[in-house]
């Protein structure tokens, strides 16, 4: 074996050994998080039974077709009066910024990056460090680029996150048709998925 082949097993060794470091923080995460509800209560439960399989793909990956992780961000502003948000093509509602953790088990690094993507935000940064929320979401199935999606799950955790209202924002033509800023108040009359209505957006403008 070669120096240069020994030194490519060597950064592989390290790659699992990361991936293994942060799979391990983020079931401590979960295990950690004080849920503030029954929806919280049932959840919680459900996310480290998937979190800890090992007969099924790999839940930080889409491979895994039936349940899979995703990182939400509730992105307010300094004075915790207004919540950004984008107009979603899918589910065509105005509703929280997120996406897929695409191998990723730093879901706070997943959050602020589809905050980034989804709206050009640049310097929005963690409010607090660990996830402020936690639930499983129903996606019915759908298409996506012209592909049928099967229906399944996001084991999904939210994270408070703050930005300047000053900032550019713009939206991800792919994913949103606009994003902009609501005064908390206004958030609930323009949400249109009941579920997410009753159990999500409530829990967390009460961190407002």
């Amino acid at each position: 074996m070669t120096f240069e082949q020994d030194g490519e097993k060597g950064v592989a060794r390290d790659s699992v050994d990361a991936r293994a470091h942060e799979r391990q923080r983020l079931v401590a995460d979960v295990r950690h998080f004080s849920p503030t509800c029954e929806q919280e209560e049932k959840d919680q439960e459900l996310f480290l039974r998937w979190l800890e399989r090992r007969d099924c793909p790999d839940v930080s990956t889409r491979e895994n077709d039936v349940a899979h992780l995703t990182a939400s961000a509730w992105v307010v502003d300094a004075n915790r009066t207004r919540v950004l948000m984008a107009y979603h093509r899918i589910y065509d509602t105005w509703a929280w910024l997120g996406g897929h953790a695409d191998g990723d088990f730093d879901l706070a690094h997943v959050a602020l990056r589809e905050v980034g993507e989804e709206s050009g935000l640049a310097h929005a940064r963690l409010a607090v460090p660990s996830p402020v929320s936690l639930e499983t979401l129903c996606v019915n199935g759908h298409v996506k680029r012209g592909a049928y999606v099967c229906s399944h799950l996001h084991l999904n955790l939210t994270y408070l996150i703050e930005a300047d209202p000053a900032e550019p924002i713009r939206p991800k033509p792919d994913e949103n048709k606009a994003v902009r800023w609501f005064e908390k108040d206004e958030v609930l009359a323009n949400v249109a998925e009941p579920w997410m209505e009753r159990w999500v957006y409530p829990k967390l403008l009460r961190l407002m």
